[in-house]
């Protein structure tokens, strides 16, 4: 398994195939997930009457291991079953449960701690009614409900509930690797904490991935000691007129803070005098016509434009003279919304070093019907991709990244105090900070967001987008130590 690996339902069953076809037995495998889940919960729970619901299948099968792991711990367990197990392995772990087994009630109970083993993440299928009453039951009394695999009713490959009811967990764990519903919302929401256990598979390889220092610190363009600004990347910003100057000034400010060495404001004339007045390590240079910026932009290992640039055709020939530049493009807000009638104009002069960051509505715009017509997010970001050929960050509660080559990852760590605005014009500046020190496009916008989020979550309430460029410096720290 890679670090931060996500694999999908499928990818999991051949996982599990691959190590039986190995010389696993099948069994084993289920021992130890069973194991792995009465181990979390005895680390995160005191011990106290617990409820464990066996489903039919392999699911059922793990929970009869949970519930003799927890009895053989001390712990008072009862087991409810939705009818006999249908799996040999299930069958097998039934018979090895010495306790009692009643039928599966359609009432919280009186257990403030409930396992649910009834169904994983490859149900395909709304709830039966006496399932969502359980769910309802539940999700009323609200004990501590903890999953195995997904959430009853919640479908692995896509984060969504398969009806109206679905199981809410404090507590899931999942097994070899994450699935797409534990980190697209609102499964992430549903799963609540996911601990991943280590069951034996082996490797497997996969495309997709959590985001996360694991994935491209490495990667990090840190400074050696020999290092000069000019070696750090120059990044240029272009701005919007006079009463749109700041959303510009705060991505310049974040790419200056995430390490590019020289950063300009490229302004049009009748805001130099007010990008002026609040600029200090950040050159200004005026610009005229899109020929001019073409001209400074041949300058740049970066570039960024959108943020409040306007919706004109001096925002469109702006951004087709950049794209004649070489340099690495970071495409936001107005600069995308101006292709709106015509995104194969965009996409023309894209290559596979410049970055789309578009929110929802945004990315409607460009890619019409991409989402409407995918079964998630992260199939709707790939498509745009491959479509685009440009890395394209949809931005979210759950923002998806994704290469032309395939690769994506899903942002976990996002923080509600992002929630304001100019948050994302700050994201574009480090994206194109990291993009002018010369990191690969699709990790520099993965190094990003995460970045942006966890300046988010160190700060919390209160938080405005002014404070985010400044909180940068301590969490590059916090990674540099941990590198």
């Amino acid at each position: 398994m890679t670090a931060n690996e996500i694999l999908t339902v499928a990818e999991m069953r051949a996982a599990d195939a691959a190590a039986v076809a190995g010389g696993t037995a099948s069994l084993a495998l289920m021992e130890r997930a069973g194991a792995a889940a009465a181990e979390a919960i005895i680390a995160r729970f005191p011990m106290q009457p617990a409820r464990v619901l066996c489903g039919p299948g392999n699911n059922g099968g793990d929970g009869y291991v949970v519930a003799r792991r927890l009895a053989e711990a001390g712990w008072p367990v009862s087991v409810e079953a939705l009818g006999t197990p249908k799996t040999p392995d299930a069958q097998a772990m039934r018979e090895a449960w010495t306790g009692d087994v009643a039928p599966l009630a359609q009432t919280a109970g009186e257990a403030r701690l409930v396992v649910d083993a009834l169904f994983g993440a490859g149900l395909d299928r709304p709830l039966a009614p006496q399932l969502g009453r359980l769910a309802h039951a539940l999700e009323r009394s609200r004990p501590s409900v903890v999953a195995l695999d997904t959430p009853t009713g919640l479908a692995g490959d896509t984060g969504q509930p398969l009806g109206p009811a679905c199981f809410r967990a404090d507590l899931t764990v999942t097994f070899h690797a994450k699935k797409p519903a534990h980190v697209l919302q609102p499964g992430r929401s549903l799963c609540g904490e996911v601990v991943v256990a280590d069951i034996g598979l082996g490797r497997t390889k996969s495309h997709l991935f959590e985001n996360g220092p694991d994935l491209w610190l490495a990667k990090f363009p840190w400074p050696a000691i020999a290092t000069h600004k000019h070696a750090r990347g120059r990044l240029g910003v272009v701005s919007g007129e006079a009463w749109s100057t700041g959303a510009a000034r705060l991505a310049a400010r974040a790419g200056l803070r995430v390490g590019a060495g020289l950063v300009t404001l490229l302004s049009p004339p009748e805001s130099l005098t007010v990008n002026a007045a609040h600029l200090e390590a950040i050159m200004l240079e005026p610009f005229e016509t899109d020929l001019e910026l073409e001209a400074a932009g041949s300058r740049l290992e970066a570039a960024v434009i959108g943020p409040a640039a306007g919706v004109s055709e001096a925002t469109l020939a702006n951004v087709l003279a950049l794209a004649r530049t070489g340099a690495a493009l970071v495409i936001d807000a107005d600069g995308l919304t101006v292709f709106r009638e015509e995104p194969e104009e965009l996409f023309s002069v894209l290559d596979r070093d410049d970055v789309l960051t578009p929110h929802q509505g945004e990315f409607e715009r460009v890619f019409p019907g991409f989402l409407k017509n995918a079964p998630e997010r992260i199939s709707a970001t790939r498509a745009a991709a491959a479509s685009a050929q440009a890395v394209v960050l949809l931005k979210g509660p759950d923002t998806v990244i994704a290469a032309p080559d395939g690769r994506a990852a899903v942002n976990t760590n996002g923080s509600p105090w992002l929630a304001t605005a100019g948050s994302g014009d700050v994201l574009t500046g480090l994206i194109g900070g990291l993009m002018a020190q010369g990191m690969e496009s699709f990790l520099a916008a993965c190094a990003g967001a995460w970045i942006h989020s966890a300046c988010a979550n160190a700060f919390g309430p209160g938080l405005i987008s002014e404070d985010l460029p400044d909180l940068v410096p301590m969490v590059l720290k916090r990674l540099r130590e941990g590198a």
